[in-house]
């Protein structure tokens, strides 16, 4: 059995390479949503600036993308993640370099989905201050967001696939939507490819349920408190219904990833002395 992190292009193919015997750890282009209920607003900046920014944005649970309720939009939630993310920088190690992506590759991408109509910069788009010194395979950009309308991503392929580009680094994308276009967000939701870690902050039953009932990530908080990032006990990886899909840390995700069922019967006597062969059945 082996057990694949990365992309889903690359796990279909391992699947018919190794005949199925594979579990996935699917990639990790996260989304957040934003519910109705606007309470607890520094404490969900605070978290939603974390899940997006913390360690520079490099991990696979990183909230790549977050859908903003009319309410949270209304009470300024743009604003309040822009001065949380300012507070970010190289001397405290709360900003630092990014891996896989140079400087340039990143600003170019940002400049991508900028570029789509009705699309801007939020927040961020320039390069770290203190950057400069990094090696240049390495990259350095402030925590950055670009909005962009929930029409716009969704109108042609093209536009969803520049815009659930998972950069992996100090950057996401923000998205308003009103309280009649929740179905236009759950298509978008379900349209990605990735389905690994999701939040839906609210503490709206209804709303929760509904959010819910119509997604498979394989791991999702919901809640004012939701996040992306912070595997709880028992972290699944999705998608929800793939028998391909593995988990770590429980007894359950043990015994399904790393063994298999078999049924070995020991049948080792006595016989009993009066036994004599019986005729041919």
């Amino acid at each position: 059995m082996t057990l694949f992190t990365g992309s889903q292009a690359v796990a279909e193919k391992l699947t018919v390479d190794l005949r199925g015997r594979v579990k996935l750890e699917d990639a990790g282009f996260d989304w957040k949503i934003l519910g109705p209920d606007v309470i607890d607003e520094d404490y969900v900046v605070w978290q939603a600036d974390q899940d997006a920014y913390a360690f520079s944005g490099q991990k696979c649970s990183a909230q790549s993308i977050l859908f903003m309720h009319e309410n949270w939009v209304t009470a300024g939630i743009v604003g309040k993640l822009e001065a949380q993310a300012a507070k970010r920088n190289l001397t405290d190690l709360s900003s630092g370099p990014v891996l896989s992506w140079s400087t340039e590759r990143m600003l170019a991408h940002v400049a991508a989905v900028a570029a789509l109509p009705g699309a801007s910069v939020a927040f961020g788009g320039k390069p770290l201050a203190g950057s400069e010194a990094f090696p240049p395979q390495y990259g350095g950009m402030v925590p950055t967001a670009v909005s962009v309308p929930l029409e716009t991503m969704l109108a042609s392929q093209e536009n969803f696939d520049i815009v659930t580009t998972e950069l992996f680094g100090p950057f996401q994308v923000i998205v308003p939507y009103t309280a009649d276009q929740l179905p236009m967000v759950l298509e978008a939701c379900e349209r990605m490819t990735s389905h690994l870690t999701a939040a839906v902050v609210t503490n709206d039953v209804r709303f929760s349920n509904e959010v819910l009932g119509a997604t498979i990530n394989g791991t999702m908080y919901t809640g004012i408190r939701a996040r992306t990032t912070g595997a709880p006990q028992q972290h699944w990886f999705g998608p929800c219904g793939d028998p391909r899909s593995a988990g770590i840390h429980t007894p359950e995700a043990i015994r399904l990833c790393w063994s298999s069922h078999r049924e070995i019967i020991h049948d080792v006597g006595p016989v009993d002395p009066n036994w004599s062969t019986p005729s041919p059945t």
